[in-house]
């Protein structure tokens, strides 16, 4: 069904790179806040992508050396997060045509559907895209306690929540961390979801297929 196994009752979706075109914003927001660092788009796919916010200021600042305190950790990851903030209220939120029409054909079959995502700004991000409608269930930055990815915590909370066991769930990534984690989590089919190019690393990493856009799997 929809491109995956046979037994696959739930789609847990990561958000900014999977439906919706935020993960540039991301990603420009990074290069912004490590501007004297020399970030590249190589350093956002291996330290930041996918990951909790001061994960990722974390894991950045140590490949350069660098290992500040937890309140400038903070402070960055704040910082990072503004930049971000202001570039979707000027840009907005625009979401991908394809992943839209998977989330229409996903709920038409009955599959139910979650957002897993680090991000503090998910509720907002699928509002503006339009997608809220269609998501049961969303884990993101604000529910503390879960590890973050490559952990697979968020995604394991995310079945609970949709009273699914992990076998039967297919996760859908774009994150090196994200496809990490859905299979350390044991999850039926991890979805590898290709905007940039690193398709040989996302089946490194553990995903089962990788595809260009979610269409492919209509």
């Amino acid at each position: 069904m929809l491109g995956l196994p046979d037994g696959i009752g739930a789609c847990l979706f990561d958000l900014d790179g999977v439906l919706t075109k935020t993960a540039a914003v991301h990603a420009r927001a990074w290069a912004q806040t490590f501007a004297d660092y020399g970030f590249t788009d190589d350093d956002y796919n291996e330290y930041v992508d996918g990951k909790p916010r001061e994960d990722g200021v974390r894991d950045f600042l140590a490949s350069r050396g660098v290992h500040p305190g937890e309140a400038e950790i903070h402070a960055i990851g704040e910082r990072k997060n503004a930049l971000v903030q202001q570039l979707i209220r000027d840009e907005g939120v625009e979401a991908y045509d394809g992943s839209r029409a998977y989330l229409e054909a996903a709920e038409r079959a009955g599959l139910r559907r979650a957002v897993v995502s680090s991000s503090h700004n998910a509720a907002a991000v699928l509002d503006a895209a339009g997608l809220s409608r269609f998501i049961e269930v969303r884990v993101d930055g604000h529910d503390t306690g879960l590890r973050g990815k490559p952990a697979p915590d968020t995604f394991l909370e995310a079945a609970r929540r949709l009273e699914h066991e992990p076998a039967r769930c297919a996760v859908f990534e774009d994150a090196l961390a994200g496809v990490e984690a859905g299979r350390a989590g044991g999850f039926g089919c991890v979805v590898g979801v290709d905007r940039v190019g690193h398709r040989d690393a996302l089946l490194a990493h553990g995903a089962d297929v990788v595809v260009e856009d979610l269409a492919e799997l209509l």
